[in-house]
């Protein structure tokens, strides 16, 4: 049986302990009791179990301390969390991992990342939707994976990404629209539909057209003045290129601004929408066929096959409904600073920080 114990930054046991003793965020520690120490603790308070050793404390020196007790040879996971420097936060996921008798075997903490190992029957995924609604509430990411998470660096993997409001910090057609003075009209269209509200063929056939007339110039502009990498962006790409990954981009938007990050990425594969253009000028249509969800979902299988690389060492990133079926073939599915039904649909949700935290998950 393993014994934790939870105590505050200003708090300190009566007697010495040679248990393992964790810092927490925020300036707390966590115990990882020994059966010994664990003895020793009930025999200083006079008392037969380690609840009633929690009411004495409490009854004694005013101090509410969480301690619970979980299985030691149940199945091992990690927790990551994201964002959490507050010791108050870090003590009601603690309590959350104590209603579902999970136990923590060891936390490592470096600066908006702490670590933990835990032990319990509920497995990965499961824990990190019955986080999910704590995350939120705290504004912290929560994400539990298998002690040997799938997919994993030792061996070559694929990651398929969404370009607008992922890779990138913009929705290029917003900013395109800018130029003609209707950015407000199409960014509108553009939110309801990556929020699942509208069709996305349809709401893209319709703000396509009213780019109609515009110069094609305007588009190097946008690339120059107005697009943003998403922080972490180059670093993830790069960190899996480093291990044999593949590495692509999969959009809704324009194969103007997918072709350009390819090359500046050295990514494998990129597809994207290609504008029509006549004598300079957006005609307000496109040539081929739409890239939607179903495109994006069949683009991560086709390239997994074409590279013979297992689907459970694939990762999908995306924000919009039109990720989401990607998100969800994938071995590791991340909604990445995603509308609130994405979040709530997709296995991993990473709302906070940049986009190389994703490779603390691996």
């Amino acid at each position: 049986m393993l014994s934790n114990f939870l105590l505050p930054p200003d708090y300190e046991l009566p007697i010495p302990v040679n248990s393992p003793l964790f810092a927490t965020p925020g300036g707390g520690r966590l115990l990882l009791c020994s059966t010994h120490d664990a003895y020793r603790l009930r025999e200083h308070y006079g008392c037969a179990t380690l609840e009633a050793v929690q009411m004495q404390i409490n009854l004694q020196e005013g101090k509410r301390l969480d301690i619970w007790q979980s299985e030691l040879d149940a199945a091992h996971m990690n927790a990551h969390i994201f964002g959490c420097d507050d010791f108050s936060a870090f003590k009601e996921i603690c309590e959350s991992l104590m209603l579902e008798r999970i136990g923590v075997l060891q936390v490592s903490t470096q600066p908006g990342h702490c670590r933990m190992l835990l032990t319990g029957s509920a497995d990965a995924t499961t824990m990190t939707t019955r986080l999910r609604p704590l995350s939120e509430r705290l504004k912290v990411d929560i994400a539990v994976t298998a002690l040997k998470p799938s997919p994993n660096l030792a061996e070559p993997g694929l990651l398929l990404m969404d370009m607008d409001s992922t890779l990138i910090q913009n929705e290029c057609i917003d900013e395109i629209a800018d130029f003609m003075g209707i950015k407000e009209q199409v960014a509108a269209i553009t939110q309801l539909s990556m929020e699942g509200k509208l069709d996305f063929v349809a709401s893209f056939t319709e703000r396509v057209k009213l780019l109609k007339g515009l110069d094609a110039s305007v588009l190097q502009r946008v690339l120059d003045e107005r697009i943003v990498l998403t922080d972490g962006a180059e670093a993830l790409i790069k960190g899996l290129q480093a291990h044999g990954w593949k590495t692509g981009l999969v959009s809704g938007g324009f194969t103007f601004f997918t072709d350009y990050f390819e090359e500046k990425l050295g990514l494998d594969f990129s597809q994207g929408n290609q504008l029509e253009i006549v004598d300079g000028k957006l005609t307000g249509g496109f040539i081929g066929e739409i890239v939607d969800a179903r495109s994006k979902r069949e683009a991560l299988l086709n390239k997994a096959k074409e590279w013979n690389i297992p689907m459970t060492q694939t990762i999908a990133i995306g924000d919009g409904a039109n990720d989401l079926q990607m998100i969800e073939v994938a071995g590791m599915g991340i909604a990445f600073h995603a509308k609130p039904r994405v979040r709530e649909l997709a296995p991993y949700a990473l709302s906070y920080g940049g986009l190389d935290r994703a490779l603390d998950l691996l």
